[in-house]
């Protein structure tokens, strides 16, 4: 089917050496004949993912960017040992196939996993995906279904409970993002000084200590292309541990632009949350909260820190690719969305009643 994910022509450097990939497939997969075909997803602005295809085998292969990276970031070994544990208890993650961390093979740590077939919504419906206002709301609501599943898992059966740091997960995330975006800054950008203050100023203390995904949304999951309100996987657990829900939820909806947001916020969008059919971010809040048992009388310091921590991830690509360190053009125009980002925050604020 033409609406099944595909992997596209690698972007200029960022190609991988065949040969080597092929000793180490054949290595640790047995059985496997022939020389593979690499290409790569198009999606993502962080680490790169590749589709490793033997014929009708295929597996994907994840990696961290090149160049220059942030330190502890693009873990690939954690994230790659999350997504075992995770398995036997939240079944949509994908099944590891086989893990490296010799940097010899590739100069980085990078892990193989099972290639799920399946559709996958970016910025807009595949060609042939049409469903009607009714169809994309129930898909909407079963998508939403996944992340309150997830919230439900049992971190302690699942060998996860000591991914987290305990209590205090929210001063954390307030204090390190700020700590990363002062660390990336580039002159062009603004300061965000005044988002970070009322941040640390408004931080409720956490209401749960759940498994978390921390990067959940519609590009991250993969449909079943038989019946596509079906998820059938959910990819990228690089940011995954043990946190606040309600945390989770507000970086979720800072990709959920919605079909009456302002021009500026619709240049970022990266789903089609503007569909008809599609929940708005209040509803989205509303049913999650409904279905969760989790609850705050106000959003506003959620719904605000998702939108900071988008700016920083932002700001942090940018950041490389303002001194060189990668040429993907799609970063170039980075920074103006960084300084977007902190007027709408800022905007968010003087409207809020905390």
């Amino acid at each position: 089917m033409t609406q099944i994910d595909q992997a596209v022509d690698i972007r200029e450097g960022e190609e991988l050496d065949i040969a080597v990939v092929d000793r180490f497939m054949k290595q640790a997969i047995p059985g496997l004949e022939g020389e593979p075909t690499i290409r790569q997803y198009p999606g993502g602005a962080s680490n790169l993912t590749y589709q490793v295809d033997y014929g009708d085998n295929s597996y994907v292969l994840r990696r961290p960017p090149f160049g220059k990276i942030a330190k502890s970031a693009h873990d690939m070994l954690r994230e790659a040992r999350v997504m075992q544990a995770l398995k036997p208890a939240y079944p949509y993650v994908p099944n590891i196939v086989a893990i490296c961390d010799d940097h010899e093979v590739l100069g980085c740590d990078f892990y193989v996993m099972e290639r799920l077939k399946g559709i996958i919504l970016r910025q807009d419906f595949p060609q042939g995906f049409e469903l009607n206002e009714a169809d994309t709301r129930k898909l909407c609501l079963n998508v939403i279904d996944k992340l309150v599943d997830l919230h439900k898992v049992d971190a302690q059966a699942a060998g996860l409970d000591k991914l987290g740091k305990g209590a205090g997960y929210v001063q954390r995330q307030i204090g390190g993002w700020s700590d990363r975006f002062r660390k990336a800054r580039t002159d062009d950008v603004g300061d965000f000084e005044a988002v970070m203050g009322w941040l640390n100023d408004k931080m409720p203390e956490d209401i749960a200590q759940v498994v978390i995904h921390n990067d959940y949304r519609f590009d991250n999951v993969v449909l079943n292309p038989d019946n596509p309100f079906e998820v059938i996987g959910v990819l990228d657990w690089e940011m995954a541990t043990i946190g606040d829900p309600l945390m989770d939820l507000g970086n979720s909806l800072a990709y959920w632009i919605q079909a009456d947001d302002e021009g500026p916020f619709q240049i970022l969008r990266r789903q089609p949350t503007h569909r008809p059919g599609m929940l708005s971010r209040k509803e989205v809040v509303d049913y999650y909260m409904e279905t969760s048992g989790f609850h705050a009388d106000n959003f506003d310091f959620y719904e605000i820190y998702g939108l900071f921590r988008l700016a920083v991830i932002i700001q942090q690509i940018y950041y490389r690719y303002y001194h060189g360190q990668t040429r993907d053009k799609r970063f170039a125009a980075f920074g103006h969305a960084a300084n977007y980002l902190e007027k709408r925050c800022q905007r968010l604020i003087s409207a809020s009643s905390l």
